[in-house]
């Protein structure tokens, strides 16, 4: 009898400690959204494993990772757990993919005779997906098998939101129409219309309407997702692809900055490397803040990259302060500091690379035909930082009369963008190849060849508005439209520059540069209107700008003049 009173409290306990873990891992999980995904194997399993899912949802790989493996060391013989381990080493839109380490966790699911026919659909996809052929092959047959189980199991959240996901995994850079996108936008849309607490149904819509003419539709999503998964750096950061889409500079600012700050927690909490910071979104924040006017806010963020690289150890951080580097003088046009600092950089980095091993400031590692992640270059600046290096010294050169030294930083650029034609990557190429356009027509500007300089600009506009619409900051660093109205001011041809400059601010709305130039362009042609309406849109932007800034005093000092007249 004692026996058995002593039996029922253990019982009752473990039933305690069981009931108290669900709950607190309801609780983990209520910081990334709300997933519903019914598994087989142990309630302790299960409580990691809808974690791992909801944190993939949010890209975030490393807590995915953590939270699959802890399924399977509580219960070995939970083979979902195995599962949800090869999904978090696939980025399908980041075009990266450890196949090595995927194919590891795959085998390890030996007995599946217990598991659902639905568990099983799940892993014999992800297996198509880890399986024979080139990485874009593989996509597309992993959509189609997740196409299947979509429409086998319609009432699955989960299945559609991992085949939305699937949709805009085939998408590549240049590719052309919207369909893809479309559908993956629409399936995310239902989901969220489902469950308004899905990380993965806000997270898709915003990539799916990720681009300057469809942003709209993803506002309520981005205004949503980073209070489902506060969690998450990325999800607080993902609402300002659509808010900078928008021209929404201040909602941009505050998501960036709350992305920044959670991902700095989650380092310091976990005792991580400072490498692993989100240095994606403090990246953005630079950018927005230059659009802000708030230059010396984008500096104070510039040494701080700075400080990250020293306590860091460079790799793809380096990479990442070029880019912020080159924008930062670019946007503010200090032309003068520009060579000192970009030559700074560049010894610092050690070197220069044309490896095509990371694709731009936005994305991350390419992938080999294999699929294995491509390893970072040796050297820590690949194609891309090297590209937009030269880029901002190639412009500072011609601006403060040094044209030998631009010649030849156009030869380099052209050099580069040879090395990526060898190497097949034509999108890449043709990328650097308006970088060097750029540089080239300002200096034919220079030296007084307005014909050429002309020629040159058309060319570089026709080819960026070939390539995939504007996605964040743009890895032009200078766009070509705004550029080649510039050009046009300097010439005296403020109507065309007019044009241009609406073309700009079509892609990049609210873009202060470009407004700033649709406003000089409406001043010089005598449309008063249009010029006070762009200086007006402008000082809204730049409600926090440095008050140092000439181009803010031109502003009050146009609309003060024209308000008198």
């Amino acid at each position: 009898m004692q026996l058995i009173k002593v039996c029922s409290k253990a019982i009752v306990l473990s039933l305690v400690v069981v009931t108290m873990f669900a709950v607190e891992s309801a609780a983990q999980q209520s910081q990334l959204g709300k997933v519903d995904f019914p598994v087989t194997g142990s309630e302790q399993a299960k409580a990691h494993f809808l974690r791992g899912v909801a944190a993939l949802h949010s890209f975030w790989y490393e807590e995915a990772l953590e939270a699959f493996r802890e399924s399977t060391r509580v219960d070995p013989n939970f083979m979902m757990g195995y599962w949800g381990e090869a999904m978090a080493h696939n980025h399908p839109l980041w075009s990266q993919q450890d196949t090595e380490a995927a194919v590891k966790a795959l085998e390890k699911i030996k007995d599946t005779s217990k598991l659902t026919p639905r568990e099983r659909a799940y892993i014999d996809a992800v297996r198509v997906l880890y399986g024979k052929g080139d990485k874009l092959t593989r996509d597309i047959a992993y959509s189609e098998a997740m196409e299947k189980l979509y429409r086998d199991y319609p009432d699955d959240l989960e299945a559609a939101a991992f085949y939305s996901l699937s949709l805009l995994g085939t998408v590549r850079p240049g590719d052309k129409g919207f369909r893809r996108q479309m559908r993956a936008g629409a399936i995310a849309m239902d989901v969220f219309q489902k469950n308004p607490n899905h990380p993965g149904a806000a997270h898709y819509i915003i990539h799916s309407f990720d681009d300057p003419e469809h942003a709209i539709l993803a506002l309520p999503a981005a205004r949503r997702y980073a209070e489902i998964a506060p969690e998450a750096h990325h999800a607080r950061h993902m609402p300002s692809h659509i808010f900078l889409q928008l021209g929404m500079w201040p909602e941009a600012a505050a998501s960036n900055e709350s992305a920044w700050a959670a991902s700095d927690a989650w380092v310091k909490r976990k005792r991580l490397s400072k490498g692993l910071r989100d240095y994606h979104s403090l990246s953005w924040l630079l950018y927005v803040y230059l659009q802000q006017g708030r230059n010396s806010k984008a500096e104070e963020l510039l040494l701080m990259m700075r400080q990250s690289m020293d306590e860091a150890g460079g790799g793809r951080l380096r990479r990442t302060y070029a880019y912020m580097l080159a924008t930062s003088v670019i946007e503010t046009q200090h032309w003068e500091l520009a060579g000192r600092l970009l030559t700074s950089a560049e010894e610092k980095a050690g070197g220069q690379s044309a490896d095509s091993g990371e694709h731009s400031a936005h994305g991350a590692a390419r992938q080999s035909s294999s699929g294995r992640s491509t390893a970072p270059p040796a050297s820590p600046y690949n194609w891309y930082g090297q590209s937009v290096i030269l880029l901002a010294r190639g412009l500072a050169a011609v601006e403060t009369g040094a044209l030998a030294e631009a010649d030849k930083i156009i030869a380099e650029l052209q050099t580069v963008r040879k090395q990526l034609t060898d190497k097949g990557e034509a999108y890449d190429a043709r990328q650097v190849e308006i970088m060097g356009l750029e540089v080239n027509a300002l200096a034919s500007a220079k030296r007084g060849n307005n014909t050429g300089a002309i020629q040159l600009m058309k060319r570089a506009t026709a080819l960026e508005e070939e390539m995939s619409p504007p996605s964040g900051p743009p890895d032009l660093i200078k766009p070509s439209h705004e550029l080649f109205g510039e050009i046009l001011l300097q010439m005296g041809r403020a109507k065309e520059a007019a044009q241009q400059f609406s073309v700009s601010l079509l892609r990049q709305p609210n873009r202060a540069r470009s407004l700033l130039g649709a406003a000089r362009a409406a001043a010089q042609s005598g449309d008063r209107a249009g010029a006070i309406a762009a200086y007006t849109n402008l000082l809204q932007i730049w409600k926090q700008a440095d008050e140092e800034l000439p181009e803010l005093r031109q502003a009050r000092q146009y609309l003060g003049q024209a308000s008198t007249n």
